[in-house]
């Protein structure tokens, strides 16, 4: 008799990689698929990272490393926060994981108990929620809308606090939106949690050095919130990392030390290879790094030309990450053969099956009237993903 726990019964699998997944069994049928699903970079690693990680296996790095990563490691990320960000985090405020999705977790686990309120600025990344989730928490969702480019505002965040909120939890620049809050913004959410001491903040921020606007602005820059806000941070978008596996934060010492319990009973510490590779990552040139934002800013201004050419689709214009994520709801009630588009599930259905291209419903990110796009690709497929997009959707009636 098969049993699951209704744990796992209640846990959704994740859309951007059931998608992927999708993408990756069609390419096996022989279809001439576009993946515009998965937020993966499609550099390759930087040669020096790699290299490291080579001479890493040939000086014996090949037994457990600590649960909370390499001493010198760490010492790289505090020097990393300091020189680049202006946070004040030393070494044993550090935790390395498996991944950013292990360190958000990893928090959650630590400071959220059965109940307790976790506020989501919507739309949000898929795993949030799911987190949350095994955290046994209750989501509190702060709506917003392309109109707005996707931005929630103090007064929305002051009425979703309530005595029974314990962690706020968002990312800039935003997945799957793109969007990036301003200095200005960050302040005025500040000065809201400043009069409730109650809140931790979780800032998610994976995508720092994917970023259009110029210097990396974070809430974890006010002196008044220093003490409640965990940043999450790793090493797969801006050096192309994503197999690797490497994460970090950077948090109060009380939080980082229950951290490092938890990940000591589910994970130990981050692979000890990775951790070299991430060593070489965080001390070496960024010249590479500045390259691949370039490369992404282009295409961002590429797919949104391309994009505005498609009658009905909404974007909105995203200033970091390498998403974009349109409003799709004027195909909502459109039709064509056997194709009825009910939802943005449909029409992303609709998209792999008639044009060859996947895509992420907004289902997944809290915004049901829209999808995810990924720009993570070359120029050449962008266009010819949006050739077909434009062909496909003119179909619809």
């Amino acid at each position: 008799m098969e049993i699951l726990s209704q744990r796992i019964q209640n846990l959704a699998e994740s859309e951007t990689l059931q998608m992927a997944k999708l993408s990756r069994e069609l390419r096996a049928k022989g279809y001439d698929i576009i993946d515009m699903s998965l937020g993966e970079p499609d550099f390759e690693t930087p040669k020096h990272i790699r290299e490291a990680a080579k001479k890493a296996i040939d000086d014996g790095f090949t037994k457990y490393p600590p649960v909370s990563g390499y001493a010198d490691l760490r010492q790289a990320i505090s020097e990393k926060f300091n020189r680049e960000n202006g946070f004040d985090f030393t070494p044993d405020q550090i935790v390395v994981s498996t991944g950013a999705k292990q360190s958000i977790a990893n928090v959650m686990l630590v400071l959220v108990d059965p109940g307790d309120e976790v506020i989501l600025p919507s739309p949000y990344w898929v795993s949030y929620r799911e987190i949350i989730k095994l955290a046994q928490g209750k989501q509190v969702t702060i709506p917003s809308s392309v109109e707005n480019n996707f931005k929630i505002t103090p007064e929305q965040l002051e009425q979703a606090i309530t005595p029974h909120t314990r962690v706020f939890c968002y990312s800039s620049p935003c997945n799957p939106t793109g969007t990036v809050y301003t200095r200005d913004e960050l302040k005025a959410f500040a000065e809201v949690f400043a009069r409730h001491p109650h809140v931790f903040i979780i800032s998610d921020e994976i995508y720092e050095h994917i970023s259009f606007r110029g210097k990396h602005e974070s809430l974890a820059q006010f002196p008044e919130l220093r003490d409640r806000v965990i940043v999450v941070n790793g090493v797969s978008k801006a050096y192309a990392m994503t197999g690797w596996r490497l994460g970090y934060i950077g948090a109060p010492q009380w939080i980082a030390k229950a951290c490092d319990k938890m990940q000591g009973q589910i994970t130990s510490g981050a692979n000890s290879i990775a951790q070299r590779a991430a060593l070489a990552a965080l001390t070496s040139d960024q010249s590479e790094t500045d390259k691949m934002r370039d490369a992404f800013h282009r295409r961002r201004d590429l797919i949104l030309g391309l994009i505005n050419e498609i009658p009905g689709l909404k974007p909105n214009k995203p200033e970091g990450a390498f998403y974009l994520f349109p409003d799709v709801s004027y195909y909502f009630d459109k039709s064509h053969d056997d194709h009825i588009i009910l939802n943005a599930d449909d029409l992303c259905r609709y998209l792999v099956y008639n044009a060859s291209i996947t895509t992420v419903t907004g289902q997944a990110f809290g915004a049901e009237n829209c999808i995810r796009i990924s720009y993570a690709t070359s120029e050449e497929k962008i266009k010819e993903a949006m050739r077909r997009m434009k062909e496909a959707l003119a179909k619809l009636k």
